[in-house]
């Protein structure tokens, strides 16, 4: 992993952060000229197998979607230290970020199978087989987080679900339980109401994140 690998965000738009799989047809200055014509002329867009074109004034042109692409520019650091505290930062996010993509997985997975229940007694019925499976499954892996990877799991539920970690507790197993959690994390320096701020003070983790999707770290 190269020291200059390291880069601050330059997005396309404000946004990029919420749009999974964003597409863009073509680099944007050429994009925000090709918008303006097609606004100005009436023209027709023309599907030929899988591939797409627009007719513009009697001239046919290919249409291809490309993927987004990010560019950092080098990260500097002003002393060792520094350095350090961000691989930390880069060790942590990797350890807490696929429990939080699992958290999604399984919430949604949850709230499909308790669409279909009934009756109260079904869902607590579903709800406890479900808490023990997870129980089994991840307690041990889960224990072994250290305090820092704790807060930083808070954080990213919310970047993947767009709820706290509060909120879905409550929601699953009532307000009791909630404050109860809630108020032993509180013990711990933690907070379940945490958010998720890509754009500030989890700027570095949105960063991180983006190159763990990308393969780059």
């Amino acid at each position: 992993m190269e020291l200059g690998g390291f880069y601050n965000m330059n997005v396309i738009n404000q946004n990029i952060f919420y749009i999974k799989n964003l597409k863009v047809i073509l680099p944007v200055l050429f994009c925000s000229v090709y918008c303006f014509v097609c606004a100005q002329t009436k023209d027709s867009i023309v599907e030929q197998d899988t591939i797409n074109t627009k007719v513009i004034n009697g001239d046919t042109i290919f249409i291809a979607n490309l993927p987004a692409v990010t560019i950092f520019p080098p990260r500097e650091f002003s002393n060792d230290k520094e350095f350090q505290k961000y691989l930390r930062l880069v060790r942590n996010v990797k350890k807490a970020y696929p429990y939080a993509v699992m958290v999604n997985e399984k919430l949604n997975e949850i709230d499909t199978e308790l669409s279909k229940l009934q009756t109260k007694k079904e869902k607590k019925a579903y709800l406890d087989m479900s808490e023990k499976k997870l129980k089994d499954q991840f307690e041990d892996e889960l224990k072994a987080l250290t305090i820092t990877q704790g807060r930083i799991l808070i954080k990213l539920i919310y970047r993947e679900t767009g709820n706290t970690t509060y909120y879905h507790i409550k929601e699953l197993r009532g307000s009791f339980s909630a404050f109860f959690w809630q108020t032993m994390a509180r013990l711990f320096g933690s907070n379940l109401k945490s958010k998720y701020d890509p754009f500030g003070e989890d700027k570095d983790i949105e960063e991180i994140i983006i190159k763990i999707q990308k393969g780059q770290i």
